[in-house]
């Protein structure tokens, strides 16, 4: 199991041990979604270190980022961030409570319903959010750089098609919404 010019990977080595050990067994999707997997965790450390350089986590960009490229005036009540950023209001909770008190985020009432409240991203927060953003764009680019344009916008397109494809699908949890 290698690829064309007869490099192996280390999703190669493991479908090999697989297939002494069930040999009746399709490894297959081991190749798209097991290179998927070793990707995202190969990638994971570089990227929570450039966001660590700009003294924010991962979950801390999320939000922030969130509220930057939601537009002017750069606030959501928490309803809308925590849908976005698919998680629990309780996680969100403690997020918005590490970025307000690093002066990121304030939270206001709203002007429409005093019972609710906003969550707005302050100078700081934004200029951060924009300077990690462009630093993390930049890592991710180096990243990629063993592929040409033309095979990045091929594999762009196939994970595309892949992910709307399970996300369609009411099995795996996707359907409408």
């Amino acid at each position: 199991m290698t690829d064309a010019d007869g490099t192996a990977d280390h999703v190669d080595r493991l479908r090999r041990q697989w297939a002494r050990e069930l040999p009746d067994l399709d490894t297959e999707p081991m190749t798209i979604l097991g290179r998927a997997y070793r990707l995202s965790n190969l990638v994971r450390p570089s990227i929570e270190a450039t966001f660590a350089g700009f003294g924010l986590d991962r979950g801390e960009f999320d939000v922030i980022g969130t509220l930057r490229r939601s537009g002017p005036p750069y606030r959501l009540t928490p309803t809308e961030l925590y849908t976005a950023l698919m998680m629990s209001s309780g996680g969100l909770t403690h997020r918005l409570d590490r970025l307000e008190k690093a002066g990121l985020i304030r939270r206001e009432k709203s002007p429409q319903d005093g019972r609710s409240v906003l969550v707005v991203l302050t100078e700081d927060g934004a200029a951060r959010a924009e300077a990690a953003f462009r630093a993390d764009m930049a890592n991710e680019a180096a990243a990629l750089q063993a592929l040409d344009p033309q095979e990045r916008a091929a594999l762009a397109a196939l994970l595309r098609k892949l992910i709307a494809g399970i996300e369609s699908d009411p099995a795996r949890g996707g359907g409408p919404g």
